[in-house]
């Protein structure tokens, strides 16, 4: 009995692991979720919990442990900087082991741009662009981020970047980014 739990669980340790494979190069294609919004891009809402230290899993708050998947740390640390809460985002970000991912910098420095560290924002968005050039999101972020302290000129580099990359108009970041230069509110 024992041994069919075990064959179970590596079963589905093994089809979470196919199921990551297989969508990693759709998520890497995408620049790994919109600018703005909300969920992990699985159609499926984002759950936060209330409590630091805290995580959602299987349907509820559970206390962080190294079970964790990155996945999960990211999608709750993402969905927490996207509704303002800088700090729990901060948390669970620095959180995923692998900090030698992209997104996990683009959000560490979204965050940290919010908080007004415009330093720290800079420096993780260097560091996501360094991995992965061509990322949308931290071009957008970049270039906002730009826009508050007043380098307007910087920031239509990234704009010039963005339109290079996803083709102008009509492209989420380019837009978002066209709208921070024109001056319109940020929505997220």
């Amino acid at each position: 009995m024992r041994q069919d739990r075990n064959w179970l669980k590596a079963a589905r340790l093994a089809g979470t692991f196919a199921v990551l494979v297989l969508a990693a190069p759709a998520l890497a294609a995408s620049g790994g979720g919109g600018g703005g919004g909300s969920g992990s891009g699985s159609g499926e809402p984002v759950h936060t919990c209330p409590k630091k230290g805290e995580v959602w899993k299987d349907g509820k708050c559970v206390k962080r442990t190294g079970a964790i998947p990155d996945s999960d740390l990211y999608a709750q640390g993402r969905q927490l900087a996207l509704d303002g809460k800088y700090e729990e985002a901060l948390d669970l970000l620095y959180a995923v082991r692998n900090q030698h991912d992209p997104m996990v910098y683009t959000m560490i420095g979204y965050s940290k741009r919010k908080m007004g560290d415009m330093d720290g924002g800079f420096s993780a968005y260097r560091q996501a662009l360094a991995i992965d050039p061509d990322n949308l999101n931290t071009h957008e972020y970049m270039g906002e981020a730009y826009v508050t302290i007043g380098r307007v000129e910087e920031a239509k580099l990234e704009l010039a970047t963005l339109k290079k990359l996803c083709g102008g108009a009509g492209c989420e970041q380019y837009d978002d980014l066209a709208k921070a230069l024109a001056g319109e509110p940020d929505e997220d």
